[in-house]
C-alpha cells in the first residue's frame, strides 16, 4: 500500500490563518471603539473639503481603495505613497493628512513627521496605540495590535473599518458594509485555483475596485515570489493587452456601481486573448463565458470590499502554497520596513 505524505503548513502560512480567524472581530471592534476620533477626523475634512492619503505597501491599497469613495462625498481626495510625498512634495496647506501604517513604525512614517514639522490637521491610522505614529500624531487604532504574519490580511479589513468609521461620521450609511462583516459571504476557490495552476505571473485589476486588485497583487507577489502586479482598467487596456496570454492569469474586480460595464468589456478582451480569467463579481449581472466567476451578493464600496477580501486572500495563500515551500517567511523582507 503506497503511503501519501501530507504536506505540513508552512509556518508562515499558519501565522496568516491566525491574523484571518479573527479579522472580522476586530474590524467590527475597530469601528465601534473609534466614533469620536473619526468624527474629529471627519471634521477636519469638512472644514478643508481636501484629504490627501499616504501609506506604503497595503497601507497605500488601502487608500487607493478609499478614495473613490471619499470622492463621491464630494471630497478633493488623494492617495500617494508616503515614499512619493518624501520626494516629490504635494502641497500640504489646507489639506486633511491621513497617514496609514499597520505598525505605526515604518521608516517613511519616521522621517515625514521629522521633515513636515507639526502640520495641521495630519491623523494617523495604525493597529498599534503604543507606535512612533500613535505617539505623535492622534489617530484611530485598530483593535488587535500589530499584526504579526507576512504579507497583509487582518490590517487590511480593520484598517477598512477604520475608514468606514470616518465614512459614518461623514454621513455614509455605514448598514451595508456592517452587514458584509457580520455575515462573511463564502466561494469556492477551487475552479479558481486550477485555472491559475500554469500561469507564471498575474496581473489584478479593476476600476471602481482598483485599490483591492493593488492589494490582492501585493499579496499574490510577497507570498508567491511571482510577479503579479495591478493595473487600473484603463491602463490595462493602453497597451499591457499585448502581454496576454495562457502564462498570464488575469484577476477582476466587478463592483454594483457604474463602472461594471467597463470591466465586462476587458473580461470579454481577456477571454479573446487566451489569458486565464477570474472575475471577484458583486455586479450582480451575467457572468462572463469563458471566465471563472467568484460571485458575491450585489454590493458597491466598502461592503463589497469586505464581502471580496477574504476570498480573495484565500486565494492568495492557496495560490502561494502550492507554489513555495515555505509560503509566508520573507526570504528579502521584514514585516516592518525600517528602512528606505
Amino acid at each position: 500500500m503506497m503511503m501519501t505524505a501530507e504536506k505540513t503548513r508552512p509556518a508562515g502560512l499558519v501565522a496568516i490563518d491566525r491574523e484571518m480567524a479573527r479579522q472580522h472581530a476586530d474590524a467590527r471592534a475597530s469601528f465601534e471603539n473609534n466614533a469620536a476620533m473619526a468624527a474629529n477626523v471627519a471634521d477636519s475634512i469638512r472644514k478643508t473639503g481636501r484629504l490627501l492619503l499616504l501609506g506604503m505597501g497595503g497601507s497605500h491599497a488601502v487608500g487607493r481603495a478609499v478614495e473613490p469613495l471619499y470622492r463621491a462625498l464630494g471630497v478633493d481626495a488623494l492617495a500617494l505613497p508616503l515614499s512619493e510625498q518624501l520626494g516629490q512634495l504635494v502641497p500640504l496647506n489646507g489639506k486633511t493628512v491621513l497617514i496609514t501604517s499597520q505598525s505605526g513604525e515604518s521608516a517613511e512614517v519616521v522621517r515625514w513627521f521629522a521633515e513636515a514639522g507639526s502640520a495641521a490637521d495630519v491623523f494617523g491610522l495604525t493597529l498599534e496605540g503604543g507606535s512612533f505614529l500613535a505617539r505623535t500624531a492622534p489617530c484611530l487604532v485598530g483593535a488587535g495590535g500589530t499584526e504579526l504574519a507576512f504579507a497583509a490580511t487582518r490590517s487590511l479589513t480593520v484598517t477598512f473599518a477604520l475608514h468606514l468609521a470616518i465614512l459614518a461620521a461623514l454621513g455614509e450609511d455605514p448598514s451595508a458594509a456592517l452587514g458584509a462583516l457580520d455575515r462573511p459571504q463564502d466561494s469556492d476557490i477551487t475552479q479558481a485555483l486550477a485555472a491559475l495552476e500554469k500561469v507564471t505571473s498575474i496581473v489584478t485589476s479593476g476600476r471602481r475596485l482598483q485599490g483591492v486588485a493593488e492589494a490582492l497583487a501585493l499579496g499574490l507577489t510577497e507570498l508567491s515570489r511571482l510577479p503579479c502586479f495591478a493595473l487600473e482598467g484603463g491602463q490595462l487596456r493602453h497597451g499591457p493587452m499585448e502581454m496576454l496570454g495562457p502564462k498570464v492569469g488575469v484577476i477582476l474586480f466587478r463592483g454594483n456601481d457604474p463602472t461594471a460595464e467597463l470591466v465586462t468589456a476587458m473580461a470579454l478582451s481577456i477571454v479573446e486573448a487566451g489569458a486565464p480569467l477570474i472575475i471577484f463579481d458583486a455586479s450582480g449581472q451575467p457572468p462572463v463565458a469563458g471566465a471563472v466567476t467568484l460571485s458575491f451578493k450585489p454590493a458597491s464600496g466598502l461592503a463589497a470590499v469586505f464581502a471580496m477580501l477574504p476570498v480573495a486572500q484565500r486565494l492568495m495563500i492557496a495560490f502561494a502554497d502550492a507554489r513555495v515551500d515555505n509560503a509566508g517567511t520573507p526570504v528579502r523582507s521584514t514585516k516592518i520596513t525600517r528602512s528606505e
